[in-house]
């Protein structure tokens, strides 16, 4: 497209003499698509060349995978060790491990029955003077010992019956929700290693080479949108009012006898010229605004570039 001075310089020109044009000048114009790279990875194929026509879905570039790979193998894993954690809380204990703890608590049972029957004979034989105070303690000491390992022995049977709690449940459920969440993230970012054709059209430019490591957020690929053209002109500040969008509008493209027929599309309200003095009668005539008008599906087979001028009303 031609600098915006040298497409100006003829309006600025004719209004420096007092006269307006009547035209809008300007170019033809289409949609270009960029896309840029998500990571800094090596190119590894560039299965189309520039100038090629590609469609929507096509392989463009391709990125070395073998790192996202790995990041996704872990992923997987991660969401499988969340999955049996979860898994292990919900079933409940193995029915071993709960006939263990039963017999645990039998066996204490019997512990602190021989606990109270050896107490009972110490303090028999104490009365009888034929035991040690101190054997009596021990008894005594043996038999509290029973006991209590008798109720711990009932609680751990009891914690095993009743289960986890819900709060671990809840927790497990929610470590599980954040690494399907993590696996979906890296396996998104192992796709964007692919570049893909997001619409149909020619392939403008592919600034980097095979082989080459490109940073992160340069663009990689410029394709130009397969669809009709626009003329992309200035318009003179004094016609600005006469213009809606929608508008119907007699488009003249060079080396085109027969002129076009466009609907304005965008009218920009920030001038793309504005003098550095105060803006008196004379001076707002040279204000231009950008603006697009589309030509249709007649003008698919122009090329871009084409110096376009719109009559204005």
């Amino acid at each position: 497209m031609k600098p915006l001075f040298f497409m100006l310089l003829p309006l600025i020109l004719t209004a420096c003499q007092g006269e307006v044009s009547n035209q809008a000048l300007g170019t033809l114009e289409r949609d270009r698509v960029l896309l840029r790279a998500t990571v800094s990875e090596i190119i590894t194929a560039l299965p189309q060349k520039e100038g090629n026509r590609v469609e929507k879905g096509e392989l463009l570039v391709q990125f070395d995978t073998r790192k996202q790979l790995a990041r996704v193998a872990f992923a997987k894993a991660e969401v499988s060790k969340a999955e049996s954690y979860l898994l292990r809380l919900t079933n409940g204990e193995r029915p071993e491990d709960i006939a263990s703890a039963q017999a645990n608590v039998a066996r204490t049972q019997a512990a602190l029955v021989e606990a109270n029957q050896s107490y009972q004979r110490s303090s028999s034989l104490l009365k009888q003077k034929l035991t040690s105070q101190a054997t009596q303690d021990a008894a005594k000491a043996n038999k509290d010992k029973a006991q209590a390992e008798l109720v711990v022995a009932k609680e751990n049977l009891s914690k095993l019956i009743a289960g986890v709690r819900v709060e671990d449940i809840n927790q497990a459920k929610a470590a599980l929700d954040a690494s399907i969440a993590n696996l979906s993230l890296e396996e998104q970012t192992l796709d964007d290693l692919s570049v893909i054709a997001t619409r149909s059209g020619r392939l403008d430019s592919l600034p980097f080479n095979l082989g080459e490591r490109v940073p992160s957020g340069a663009v990689i690929v410029a394709i130009q949108a397969d669809n009709a053209p626009y003329a992309r002109v200035y318009v003179p500040e004094p016609y600005m009012a006469k213009l809606t969008i929608g508008q119907k509008m007699r488009v003249r493209v060079d080396g085109i006898e027969t002129p076009f027929i466009g609907t304005l599309r965008r009218l920009s309200q920030e001038s793309a010229f504005t003098p550095y003095y105060a803006l008196n009668q004379q001076d707002r005539s040279r204000l231009v605004f950008l603006a697009e008008v589309d030509l249709g599906s007649d003008a698919d087979a122009l090329p871009t570039g084409i110096p376009s001028q719109v009559e204005l009303p």
